[in-house]
């Protein structure tokens, strides 16, 4: 187990902590810690001392570079990939949704890497702080999966077209942008964790839900306040508009043609549009069609067709090869199974659509 979790004593009541305690990795999301996460949760939802939760990573690095599926990539493509897969997404999916519907105040303290797997961790808090060296991103499309850890969800909740320019291209946003469109609620500084948790332990917290997530709600914002972090440049502000204007089309290549096509010296578009470029096309058709079916679903919906969208990824070619040229052999070069989003029909895009078990058997038909 990679994680670390312990209760702080405040002048009154406690608040439960868990650090992600796997450095090396990025703080990557193995099953264990998923596992653990969800059982500390479990635990301190029922106990009454327990009045708040903090997520915070370790090391100076990353809050979480997102889910471990290196763990996965032996099985993929294998006769046990549904049944692996299968496990491993429904456990992350459950804590996803445990934290974006557990009854007391959640604080995520996110720095450093905070992208795929990580950045669901901090969409679904109900208090997302950032530090400045914050880089967020949802990168799947560079090794043939998608956004998903309820990105149909979080995705689709931002300015008009930004939730698929940031599904088609993996591009990092920084803290004043990631602010800019609703993916965080407040600056902190980066060495103001320990001055957070004093604040915490000075605090009477009365295990009345509504009032202490009052009460916090104040703390943090005085926090944040009275801790002004650099300003950071603006790498979203001038593109905007473009972003809104194009990603709002109903044809994906048109989409497609007319992000490549945009003349612009900013080094962080071209990383962007480099990384559409070089994507795999099967992703860039799943984030289209995931948002547009999203946007009639319910968070628990979202969540079951993320799960299915997730097994039929890990049984097919793409993103087998996309670990092996990413993570495994890392020469960069993924092979895809089609090279262009004009190759794929409508069927082979469906089909990542439909769930490999009967209706009534989805492994998340039970959730809370």
């Amino acid at each position: 187990m990679t994680i670390h979790a312990e209760t702080i004593a405040c002048m009154e009541g406690s608040a439960g902590l868990i650090t992600l305690d796997s450095p090396r990795s990025l703080n990557a999301l193995s099953e264990d810690m998923i596992i653990a996460m969800q059982r500390h949760l479990d635990a301190w939802a029922e106990d009454p001392d327990i009045c708040l939760v903090i997520l915070q990573g370790a090391g100076e690095r990353a809050f979480c570079a997102g889910g471990d599926i290196r763990q996965l990539y032996d099985v993929l493509g294998t006769d046990q990939s549904e049944a692996e897969a299968t496990r491993y997404f429904n456990a992350e999916y459950r804590l996803d949704y445990t934290l974006h519907t557990y009854r007391k105040p959640l604080i995520c303290w996110a720095h450093g890497v905070v992208m795929g797997g990580g950045l669901g961790l901090l969409a679904a808090s109900r208090y997302r702080l950032l530090t400045p060296s914050a880089q967020l991103a949802m990168p799947e499309i560079s090794i043939g999966l998608f956004p998903d850890v309820g990105a149909g969800y979080f995705l689709n909740r931002l300015p008009e077209g930004m939730g698929l320019f940031l599904g088609l291209t993996g591009a990092r946003l920084n803290q004043i942008d990631s602010l800019r469109i609703g993916l965080a609620d407040m600056t902190v500084p980066e060495d103001g964790f320990d001055a957070l948790i004093q604040r915490i332990r000075d605090s009477r917290w009365r295990g009345e839900v509504a009032a202490d997530d009052n009460r916090l709600y104040r703390l943090l914002n005085q926090f944040s306040n009275e801790h002004q972090t650099p300003h950071l440049k603006s790498e979203l502000a001038d593109h905007e508009q473009f972003i809104a204007t194009i990603c709002r089309g109903e044809s994906l290549p048109d989409i497609v043609r007319d992000l490549l096509g945009r003349d612009s010296e900013s080094s962080w578009w071209q990383t962007a549009i480099n990384n559409l470029r070089s994507g795999c096309p099967t992703s860039a058709w799943l984030v289209f069609e995931q948002l547009k079916h999203a946007r009639q679903l319910s968070l628990k919906e979202i969540f079951r067709t993320e799960l299915a969208m997730a097994v039929n990824c890990c049984a097919g070619k793409d993103l087998k090869e996309g670990i092996r040229a990413r993570l495994i052999d890392k020469d960069q070069q993924p092979k895809w199974q089609y090279s262009s989003v004009e190759e794929l029909s409508a069927d082979d895009v469906a089909r990542y659509f439909t769930p490999p078990w009967p209706p009534t058997d989805n492994p998340l038909a039970e959730l809370d």
